[in-house]
C-alpha cells in the first residue's frame, strides 16, 4: 500500500514516527507491505518551500493509496497571512483529495473514565463515531457575505452529497453495530428536510439491514452528554457536525487521545486531532496514542482489516489498564512513560493479543 507521510510541525514527526511503528507492527501479521514517501506541509512546508503545501507533495498524496498526517501550526506561524498559514494545507490537502466526509470516534477508554467531566457510570461502553459531511452545506454555501448592517450566509446540500456521505456512514456502520442516527433540523429547515429523505430513502433502498433513526440535532447535542452509549454512527452536515463532534470528543476526557479519518471516494487522510504541540517538541514525552488509534481506523476503513483494527484498540486499551500514561494523562500512581515507552507498550500487547487469537 503507498502511504504519504507528512510530519508536519511540532510533536508530529514524532507521533507519527510511533504510529508507523505499530503499523508495521501490525501490518506483518497481516500480509500487508507500506513503500512511503515523506512530504512537508505547514509551517515546515512554509518555511522550506515558501508555501504551507507544494503541488508536489499534493500530488504525491494524489498518487498515494493513503495519506497519514502529523499535526501543523505554532505561534512562530501566527502572524503570516491567511493563504500562508500552515493550517491552510489542510483546506487544500482535503480539497485535493476530494476528502468529503469526516469520521470522529467518541470512544470512552475504561481507565481514563475519571478523566471525564461526566458520570463514569454514564460513560462505560460508550464507544461511537460522528461522521461529518466536510466539503458542503452552510460554510461552502453561496451567496454569502459581510454588508454594513447585514451579514449572510447560505445552507445548501444537493441529493448527490447526501447520498455520497450517507453511504459512507452506512457502510462504517456495517463495520461496527449497524445503527445511524441522523441528525438535522428539517422541523425548521428544508434543506435538513431534503437530507432527511435523501437519507431514509438510501436506507431503505440500500442498507435495509442497518436501523436508521433520526434526530433533531439540539436534541441530538443532549443525548450524546445525557447517554452516549445509545449512539453507535451519527450521521450530519458541516456545521452539524463540527459542533457535535467537539461535545462527543470531550466526553472522553482528552482530546489528546483522539484520531480521526477524512475520506472520500479514492483517498483517505488520517490524522490524531491534537495540535502540534511545540512546546513539547524535540522532548520524547508527546503522546503516541491518538496518532496510533488513526492507523488502527486505516486499518478498519481502508485495509478493511477490522480484526487488526480491534486489536490495536484493545492493545491501546490494555497499555492503558496496565498503568502506563504519558505525561498529558498523568495520574498519580500510574506508571509516567515517553513517547517511545508508550509506543512499546502498545505494540507488545498487541503482539500478545494476536499470538493468542492465533491459538485460539
Amino acid at each position: 500500500m503507498k502511504v504519504t507521510l507528512l510530519p508536519g510541525d511540532g510533536i508530529g514527526a514524532e507521533v507519527l514516527e510511533a504510529a508507523m511503528r505499530v503499523a508495521e507492527a501490525v501490518a506483518s501479521k497481516y500480509g500487508v507491505s507500506f513503500e512511503t514517501t515523506e512530504e512537508l506541509i505547514g509551517g515546515a512546508s512554509l518555511d522550506a518551500k515558501g508555501v504551507p503545501v507544494t503541488d508536489e507533495a499534493l500530488q504525491t498524496c494524489l498518487d498515494s493509496d493513503v495519506t497519514l498526517l502529523g499535526a501543523v501550526g505554532g505561534p512562530k506561524w501566527e502572524s503570516v497571512e491567511h493563504r500562508l498559514k500552515p493550517e491552510a494545507a489542510l483546506l487544500k490537502l482535503r480539497k485535493t483529495l476530494e476528502l468529503f466526509s469526516n469520521v470522529r470516534p467518541a470512544k470512552v477508554y475504561a481507565p481514563l473514565l475519571g478523566e471525564s467531566s461526566l458520570k463514569a457510570e454514564r460513560l462505560d461502553g460508550a464507544d461511537f463515531v460522528v461522521m461529518r459531511e466536510l466539503t458542503g452545506g452552510i460554510y461552502f454555501g453561496e451567496p454569502r457575505g459581510l454588508e454594513d448592517t447585514r451579514g449572510f450566509n447560505t445552507m445548501v446540500y444537493e441529493t448527490a452529497e447526501v447520498e455520497r456521505i450517507a453511504r459512507k456512514a452506512f457502510e462504517i456502520a456495517r463495520l461496527r453495530g449497524k445503527k445511524v442516527v441522523s441528525v438535522d433540523k428539517a422541523n425548521v429547515l428544508e434543506c435538513s428536510q431534503l437530507w432527511r429523505n435523501t437519507v431514509t430513502a438510501l436506507g431503505e433502498k440500500d442498507y435495509a439491514d442497518v436501523e436508521l433513526s433520526h434526530m433533531y440535532v439540539d436534541n441530538a447535542a443532549m443525548q450524546i452528554v445525557r447517554d452516549p452509549r445509545q449512539f453507535d454512527v451519527i450521521l450530519t452536515s458541516n456545521m452539524f457536525g463540527d459542533i457535535l463532534s467537539d461535545i462527543a470528543g470531550m466526553i472522553t476526557g482528552s482530546l489528546g487521545m483522539l484520531p480521526s479519518a477524512s475520506l472520500g471516494e479514492k483517498h483517505a487522510l488520517y490524522e490524531p486531532v491534537h495540535g502540534s504541540a511545540p512546546d513539547i517538541a524535540g522532548q520524547g514525552i508527546a503522546n503516541p496514542v491518538a496518532t496510533i488509534a488513526s492507523i488502527a481506523m486505516m486499518f478498519k476503513y481502508t485495509l478493511e482489516l477490522v480484526e487488526a483494527a480491534d486489536l490495536i484498540e484493545q492493545a491501546i486499551e490494555q497499555a492503558l489498564l496496565d498503568g502506563y500514561r504519558t505525561k498529558d494523562v498523568y495520574s498519580e500512581g500510574k506508571t509516567l512513560v515517553g513517547t517511545n515507552e508508550m509506543t512499546d507498550a502498545i505494540v507488545e500487547r498487541f503482539e500478545e493479543l494476536h499470538a493468542r487469537k492465533q491459538s485460539a
